[in-house]
């Protein structure tokens, strides 16, 4: 009955995860590169003004930028909010009937529970939250290896199928490879 919709979202979280990670393989260079720059302009303030003025300067100038960063997000985040908005109210206009919606809403929070209130559920749940705290980087970094391998309702065998000549050459090699 919900295999459809579990499938659609397990494609849009896929997605967006796999969207998100290429996005953060193209700036770790950028973020290293700019730790560098960083480090630079300490060193630089350092030699000019002292330790002590340099790390204050270094220190307001990341806060401005900070906060900069803060604003411009919080801006773009209302807009999407707004646009979420919309687009939910349109859809809930168009098919959702009243019942479903707050029954997609409370699935999690009922299955939490569910978990809470089995025999040793609590202590289980407190301890796997105690060590997922500890070790938040490495969660994260799991979760997404595991986005990475989670199917797809797209995805199939035959899609990967190559046509390949067994013990020849195929359209795509050059000729001084031929057999």
């Amino acid at each position: 009955m919900f295999a459809g919709l579990i499938n659609h979202a397990k494609s849009a979280a896929s997605h967006l995860i796999l969207k998100y990670v290429a996005r953060a393989s193209v700036a770790v260079p950028f973020v290293i590169a700019l730790c560098f720059a960083i480090a630079a302009i300490t060193v630089m303030l350092v030699d000019r003004f002292g330790h002590v003025i340099a790390y204050w300067v270094m220190a307001g100038g990341l806060a401005v930028i900070g906060a900069i960063a803060a604003a411009v997000v919080s801006v773009k985040e209302h807009e999407e909010e707004a646009a979420e908005h919309v687009a939910e109210k349109a859809e809930s206009e168009a098919g959702m009937s009243e019942a479903t919606t707050p029954a997609i809403i409370q699935t999690p929070i009922a299955l939490l529970g569910a978990l809470v209130t089995a025999p040793g559920g609590a202590t289980t749940a407190l301890k796997v939250a105690r060590v997922v705290g500890r070790n938040w980087p490495l969660a994260l970094l799991l979760g997404m290896i595991g986005a990475l391998f989670w199917p797809t309702a797209d995805s199939s065998d035959e899609d990967w199928e190559v046509a390949r000549k067994p013990n020849g050459a195929d359209d795509q090699m050059p000729s001084a490879l031929h057999h």
